[in-house]
């Protein structure tokens, strides 16, 4: 079944590319950009955030409507408001297939509440939960993301789900 994932994938991103032809250096190149964007997450490092994400980059994810991000700036401000919910997350990237301008990424987020989640208060309870996020690059930069995660097994192993009766 494991086998399968990566086609997939890469069925996925030639529909959205349009199956542009590119190098395998440059599929690789583009691959690097993805883990550097990891890395930068996971050590918290604004920098190097900076240096891979365009000036205008655009995410998109269905898990978080209300959170509109059209810039670097807009980024790297909701990282660290991420980063003061789970102040010791860590991304694993555990499949990545590059396909044009594209690159694919299946892998964990691990963390700790340990902050304030919107309504939800701090817990302490840690979280393992999946994610797939698509990335285009151009010019050797991330310029546009699609993430999506489940929100309600998140909730559900941080102890916020199902939501405690109140007695009324």
């Amino acid at each position: 079944m494991r086998q399968q994932y990566p086609f997939l994938v890469a069925a996925v991103l030639c529909s959205i590319s349009g199956c542009v032809p590119a190098s395998d250096a440059q599929l690789e190149a583009n691959k690097e950009v993805v883990r550097r964007f990891a890395e930068a997450q996971n050590n918290g490092d604004i920098e190097s955030l900076n240096e891979v994400l365009a000036p205008d980059v655009v995410r998109h994810c269905q898990a978080t409507p209300d959170v509109e991000i059209r810039s670097r700036e807009d980024f790297v401000r909701f990282f660290e408001a991420s980063s003061a919910v789970f102040s010791n997350a860590r991304v694993t990237i555990d499949i990545m297939v590059a396909e044009g301008d594209m690159v694919a990424t299946y892998g964990s987020f691990t963390g700790t509440q340990d902050g304030r989640l919107g309504l939800f208060p701090p817990t302490g309870k840690g979280v393992d939960s999946k994610f797939l996020s698509i990335a285009r690059l151009e010019a050797g930069k991330i310029a546009e993301l699609w993430v999506e995660w489940d929100n309600l097994g998140i909730l559900t192993q941080l102890g916020h789900f199902p939501p405690i009766e109140d007695g009324g």
